[in-house]
């Protein structure tokens, strides 16, 4: 595997491989990997053991455009040389760490990129400028390497959400992959946040997913109401923890449009505060 901070050496390296026939994967993060990094990896990698067929781009960039002024950038978890192991292991070809300045040489980009409508509910709402600033540093991710495939996770379904609509409306000819949100055994979403839980917080957290999979399993059992299900959800998370809820929402799937009665395919997502921890997490629903 090799490692590089500079825009030049990943398109010089990334070129080279496209001259092989290789087909070129991006998958960004903000790095203190995951085994939900890494599944990405693996999914990418399958059937290509030995480098011939795929060439693997893993990014690793903790984007300050993407932060507000309140927010965690500065204690953001970060252990390049974990990372840096985790990646080789797991059949990364090029890790890209670049510095600050290299991705943004002016202090701050003076051109972003703002995805309207599917950015602004949800996260979007309590974050004001966040989806500004990933959908400018994935459209700077996607010049410098010019992936045929980049890899989004589905426990930040919304980002995934907007990638899409902007890659649509720009015409970027890149293909998306959703990946499964992986979990932790008793079903906590895996993030890079979850090290700021206290043991407390940490034995509460999976009452987000728990209170998901009974919204779930009250729309198989014929509840078509979404308010209905949002108060049952709320409910639960209130009895069974200290979490500050700041949305819950039932979605369109496909575009986050507000729904009257859940029909087709639906996305359930909250995000809750346990502490100063942020965490969300969301599941898909299909009637």
């Amino acid at each position: 595997m090799k490692i590089t901070e500079y825009i030049s050496a990943v398109r010089e390296n990334v070129e080279r491989a496209r001259q092989q026939g290789k087909t070129i994967v991006l998958i960004p993060t903000m790095g203190f990997l995951h085994y939900g990094h890494l599944s990405m990896v693996e999914a990418a990698r399958q059937g290509d053991e030995e480098h011939e067929k795929v060439y693997i781009v893993m990014s690793i960039f903790v984007n300050p455009l993407q932060f507000g002024p309140k927010e965690d950038y500065d204690r953001y978890p970060r252990n390049l040389a974990r990372d840096t192991r985790l990646a080789q292991e797991a059949g990364v070809d090029l890790l890209f760490v670049p510095s600050v300045e290299e991705m943004y040489p002016e202090g701050a980009s003076l051109t972003t990129v703002n995805v309207a409508k599917v950015s602004e509910g949800l996260c979007g709402a309590h974050r004001p400028g966040h989806f500004q600033g990933v959908a400018t540093v994935v459209t700077k991710l996607f010049n410098i390497v010019r992936p045929d495939v980049a890899y989004f996770g589905q426990k930040d379904y919304q980002q995934f959400v907007v990638i899409k609509q902007m890659v649509e409306d720009l015409n970027i000819p890149i293909k998306l992959a959703l990946m499964p949100t992986v979990r932790e055994a008793d079903g906590l979403a895996m993030s890079s946040r979850n090290s700021y839980l206290s043991p407390e917080q940490r034995r509460q957290a999976p009452v987000l997913f728990k209170s998901l999979q009974s919204a779930v399993e009250l729309i198989e059992s014929g509840e078509r109401d979404p308010e209905v299900v949002r108060k049952n959800i709320e409910q639960r998370i209130r009895n069974e923890s200290d979490g500050q809820i700041e949305y819950i929402e039932i979605r369109n799937a496909e575009n986050l449009e507000k729904i009257d009665i859940i029909n087709g395919k639906v996305v359930i997502a909250l995000a809750v505060r346990l502490g100063s921890t942020r965490l969300i997490d969301n599941v898909i629903v299909e009637v």
